[in-house]
């Protein structure tokens, strides 16, 4: 991978991961400095993550790490609930056994709430690469990587997060694969879908970075 793309894709999990958080400046050489680089593939990765609406430029200050649209969230969250069933029919239709067999590393979970949210993206990204169609996979993983900043961004505010629960329906949602019954998967992915912009959105808009 060429160093211009590790440094974009440094700093967008920086960014997705909150270390740079929702309205946090940023400076080129500051970024230059922190990933020991030269400020050209830190500038061609903004310019990237700006075009992905993660930071805007301001002429003559540097960068901002974009604030979170509550509009734009629930736009995420609807798109997910469009791609992801779709990705787990596709599995059910067309992945090998052994692929489903393989969504079994997700039936339990240990850990704090950070190893949660990775834990979660994980299976989801799982999901999504089963279905064998690489372009939704891709879009789908994007969606989903963008989600995380949500639930870090309102996790001090999210009521009712309870991962036995959550982790319970990732277990429903492989057993129903395993069976390859599409109609129970689907609404079992959609409600868990629903469930988390349920959970999230009103926490988001509680929250101070909110625009």
């Amino acid at each position: 991978m060429l160093l211009r793309d590790n440094i974009y894709d440094l700093l967008r999990d920086d960014i997705l991961s909150c270390r740079f958080a929702p309205g946090d400046d940023m400076r080129e050489q500051d970024l230059a400095e922190r990933y020991a680089v030269s400020r050209q593939p830190v500038r061609e990765a903004l310019l990237r993550l700006e075009r992905e609406h993660l930071v805007t430029v301001q002429p003559r200050q540097g960068y901002r790490v974009n604030p979170i649209s509550l509009g734009d969230a629930r736009d995420l969250l609807r798109f997910r609930l469009a791609l992801e069933p779709a990705c787990v029919t596709e599995a059910i239709e067309h992945a090998p056994a052994e692929v489903l067999t393989a969504l079994d590393e997700f039936r339990t979970f240990v850990g704090n709430r950070e190893e949660f949210i990775t834990y979660n993206r994980a299976f989801h990204t799982a999901l999504a690469y089963a279905s064998g169609n690489r372009r939704m996979a891709v879009a789908a993983c994007d969606l989903i990587g963008q989600a995380d900043r949500l639930v870090r961004v309102s996790l001090a505010n999210v009521k009712g997060h309870d991962p036995a629960q959550l982790v319970a329906e990732h277990a429903d949602l492989i057993d129903a694969m395993q069976r390859r019954d599409s109609r129970t998967a689907s609404r079992i992915i959609r409600a868990h879908i629903q469930k988390t912009e349920k959970r999230v959105l009103p926490a988001l808009a509680r929250n101070a970075v909110i625009i």
